[in-house]
């Protein structure tokens, strides 16, 4: 297994941290991002991008973290309990994107490598990240075309790719006391390093240039569509099962908040508005019906 290089993964996920806030400044085109630098005092430190206000995303977070601990959070040894004790060095790119129009999707991804180290044993390192769709009013053509950004950028990693970190969205993205998905998934993968450093980095690097390709083509589309009160409040209702998710059961979340980890940055997804309401069923029939019955499940997309 060839050795692994945090350093040009750094270089890479700054650069990308760059692009892609060029990308989103572009397709808005009105508001731009705010940096604010922040060391961790355990070691380690990031830098976050929010942009607010903008023509078209209400908000959206870009950050950057690069940290270092002296033993792994329980987050992260839940799943692999040999790494407790190990002293480690966690780097990634995180981002959440809430648009103004109700017709363009919020959505998530990140990319990240973790290296864990111990005295007399060989490091255990891994890469993981993906991305995601959450829609409110969905069409079937966005969907498609999402999922087909996916499959593509995955098809120089072997035919199991796709079908696999497809399946592991899915999985991953289930809000099991709503007993439906958060949106319309995409890809998830963790744990990746058996095909070696340059061929595991090489698909995290697909994975994060393929983000802004898969979804810029959305919004340029949906950005001027009509909207009035009504779509509003049901996107700030079904933002909330975002933050139901973030809190109950997102990995990243639980990992910086264990880590000590700035609570501005790791709270970055969090709609700037949400709202619940109790017990609301959309009416049979209406568009808000059609999200429930035909876009929160899994399902083969690409086949349809």
């Amino acid at each position: 297994m060839s050795t692994p290089d945090p350093a040009v993964v750094k270089a890479f996920l700054l650069d990308l941290q760059n692009r892609i806030c060029n990308g989103l400044e572009a397709l808005d085109g009105a508001a731009t991002f705010a940096e604010d630098s922040w060391k961790r005092e355990e070691g380690g430190g990031g830098q976050s991008r929010v942009l607010t206000g903008g023509a078209v995303f209400e908000q959206a977070g870009v950050n950057f973290s690069h940290v270092t601990g002296a033993s792994m959070p329980a987050s992260a040894t839940a799943h692999r309990p040999e790494l407790a004790g190990r002293s480690f060095e966690a780097m990634g790119v995180s981002l959440v994107i809430h648009p103004n129009n109700p017709h363009i999707p919020t959505t998530h991804a990140n990319v990240r490598f973790f290296i864990a180290n111990k005295e007399g044993a060989d490091p255990v390192w891994w890469f993981g990240g993906g991305f995601d769709l959450t829609p409110y009013y969905p069409y079937l053509e966005d969907v498609v075309e999402w999922h087909q950004s996916a499959k593509s950028l995955c098809e120089p990693f072997g035919d199991e790719a796709y079908p696999k970190y497809k399946q592991w969205c899915d999985e991953y993205f289930w809000l099991p006391h709503r007993n439906e998905t958060r949106g319309v998934g995409g890809l998830f993968f963790d744990d990746l390093n058996k095909h070696g450093f340059e061929q595991s980095f090489a698909f995290m690097q697909a994975v994060g240039n393929g983000f802004l390709t898969a979804y810029a083509p959305i919004v340029e589309r949906r950005k001027d569509t009509a909207y009035g009160e009504r779509e509003r409040q049901f996107q700030l209702y079904r933002r909330g099962r975002y933050v139901e998710f973030n809190l109950v059961y997102d990995r990243g979340t639980l990992f910086g908040l264990q880590t000590g980890g700035r609570t501005e940055s790791i709270l970055m997804s969090m709609p700037p508005l949400v709202r619940w309401e109790y017990a609301y069923t959309p009416e049979a029939g209406c568009p808000e019906s059609l999200l429930y019955s035909d876009f929160l499940k899994p399902r083969d997309w690409l086949s349809l």
